[in-house]
């Protein structure tokens, strides 16, 4: 593992899921909600606002995820140990022969200097496994990246958000896209309605339960296997 990303994950450590829940109202549930959805207009890049809006609108999504992650036998054990997708429990992922599904992970957060340890906490969800059902699926954003082959600008993002609300019906994903588009040059709109929200729909709808699969088994696992093993149709060439 790089010495500067030993460095990092020393210094940084994500806070608990029960330590960072804040109890609302419904009222107060809704302020947030419209709250966090202007400022996220307004300005796209604000991470802590867009989550705001994911969990105070989330909340009938993610108790349906929660229920399908009970009756999966993966999904359960996500459920029962609670892992993290957090430097001190991913960190091997950077020690990985090159093919792998982990080495692959690692390549992609390091070529951005990205951390695992960046993302906001989950803060409005009633209940701690509620939070944690939020927090899995905050923190396996990236490895969703991995898996689908999406690169982080903005077409990027919102195929990945296509295929998250395939996957968790989750109304964020779906303002989000709308959002981006909105924020498309022409050029932009053109190659994301033609190119890749219709490999995203079939993707998302194509490929396992993917919030039932306990990743961090399968960091060892040939990435082209493991994408196989889970029906991921990785996302399509940019066009000339």
């Amino acid at each position: 593992m790089c010495l500067a990303f030993r460095n990092r994950r020393d210094s940084l450590r994500p806070m608990t899921i029960e330590r960072a829940r804040v109890p609302l109202s419904r009222w107060q549930q809704a302020a947030v909600a419209m709250g966090s959805a202007v400022g996220a207009l307004v300005n796209p890049r604000r991470a802590d606002l867009i989550a705001a809006l994911g969990e105070t609108t989330g909340k009938p999504a993610f108790e349906m995820v929660l229920e399908r992650m009970k009756k999966s036998p993966e999904g359960r054990a996500i459920l029962l140990e609670r892992p993290r997708v957090v430097s001190e429990q991913v960190g091997h992922a950077w020690d990985l022969p090159e093919n792998t599904f982990g080495a692959a992970y690692a390549r992609f957060m390091g070529s951005r200097n990205f951390s695992p340890d960046d993302r906001p906490p989950v803060r409005f969800m009633e209940t701690d496994e509620l939070a944690y059902v939020a927090t899995r699926a905050r923190e396996v954003h990236d490895l969703w990246h991995t898996l689908f082959g999406l690169p982080t600008n903005l077409i990027g993002e919102s195929a990945l958000k296509v295929i998250e609300f395939e996957q968790m019906y989750l109304p964020m994903c779906m303002l989000s896209v709308i959002g981006g588009t909105v924020r498309f040059n022409e050029k932009q709109r053109a190659m994301f309605l033609r190119h890749y929200l219709p490999w995203a729909v079939r993707a998302g709808r194509q490929c396992t339960d993917l919030m039932c699969v306990y990743y961090e088994r399968h960091f060892s696992e040939d990435l082209e296997q493991v994408r196989r093993k889970w029906g991921i149709i990785p996302a399509p060439q940019h066009p000339k």
